[in-house]
């Protein structure tokens, strides 16, 4: 008897790729992005979709298509049905922050069958990390093949995880950065998702300073060419082109825009230097799960987040 699987992708492009090669078992499309905006522990909840749709729409001014959405998900209520439940996430932290979320998801929805992930990143013979659409239909394949069978270890992992990003203390992710799990790139994740608070010196993430390095080191054109340069450059976060126009918009203190030009003003290059805590002026005021990125700041001598001093005149 042939095997019932359920194929959960992390969005549109890998489920057309998957339909590409022929692959006939039932797919759910996730499309949301809980790397960014506020979160509850409770995903199988009216409060939840509510939250982030209200987050969206302000943020990026996404409507959500509830119909759309409640398609996807009934797919989760008729579990029983399936054997198996094969997660296709990449090695990002966008893609991962919403593999925790998933996982939670199975989990409140108590559907136990065997997990398999199939995670894409390092590939032989390749100078950089690969998304699964970016994948040959041979190295997409060749991983599906050597899919990782999650461990009951891994899925508490992932419910520890996110109960905590959802929570008010995200120092708290920092002993779980050197925990062995058969997630392969949550360390790299994990710290990646520290450095997106403001530095203490620049009040800039490591992202917002590599947009301004970017800037400084290269013959930037235009906005929309450092765009560019932003997305290919961007090493474990996997943001996509919304989430960068965004962050660079808000950026735009520290640039000097001509017609066919842009280069970093005084403020960028105090930035850099670290001579300032720019944090306030920028005013990147995005939640991360239950945080508010302002509230914090990241140490580099504590190695850890630390409250930010609020200085009133």
């Amino acid at each position: 008897m042939t095997q019932q699987i359920l194929h959960i992708t992390n969005g549109n492009a890998l489920t057309e790729y998957l339909r590409e090669l022929d692959f006939k078992d039932d797919i759910l499309t996730w499309q949301e992005m809980l790397c960014e905006g506020p979160t509850i522990a409770k995903i199988d909840s009216k409060e939840f979709f509510e939250i982030r749709a209200k987050f969206l729409k302000e943020f990026y001014d996404i409507v959500v298509d509830n119909k759309e959405l409640e398609k996807e998900l009934s797919k989760l209520n008729d579990a029983n049905k399936y054997d198996e439940i094969h997660l296709w996430f990449e090695y990002d932290l966008f893609c991962h922050i919403n593999l925790l979320g998933v996982i939670n998801l199975l989990h409140q929805k108590e559907i136990k069958k065997p997990l398999y992930l199939v995670c894409s990143g390092r590939v032989e013979g390749e100078k950089n990390l690969k998304g699964l659409s970016e994948l040959t239909q041979a190295q997409l394949l060749d991983h599906y093949q050597k899919r990782i069978r999650l461990t009951d270890d891994d899925k508490q992992l992932a419910i520890t995880l996110w109960r905590t990003y959802c929570g008010k203390d995200h120092n708290i992710l920092k002993p779980y950065i050197t925990k062995q799990s058969n997630f392969a790139y949550m360390s790299s994740c994990l710290k990646a998702h520290l450095k997106r608070f403001p530095h203490q010196k620049s009040g800039l993430s490591v992202l917002e300073d590599n947009i301004l390095r970017l800037v400084r080191d290269n013959d930037i054109k235009s906005k929309h060419h450092l765009l560019g340069y932003s997305l290919n450059y961007q090493g474990y976060y996997g943001f996509g082109d919304s989430q960068h126009r965004r962050l660079i918009e808000k950026l735009s203190i520290f640039f000097e825009e001509t017609e066919n030009s842009l280069k970093l003003n005084r403020k960028g290059h105090e930035a850099l230097l670290r001579q300032h805590n720019f944090a306030a002026e920028v005013n990147n005021n995005m939640t991360y799960g239950g945080v508010n990125r302002l509230e914090f700041q990241f140490s580099v001598d504590q190695n850890k987040l630390v409250k930010t001093i609020l200085h009133v005149n």
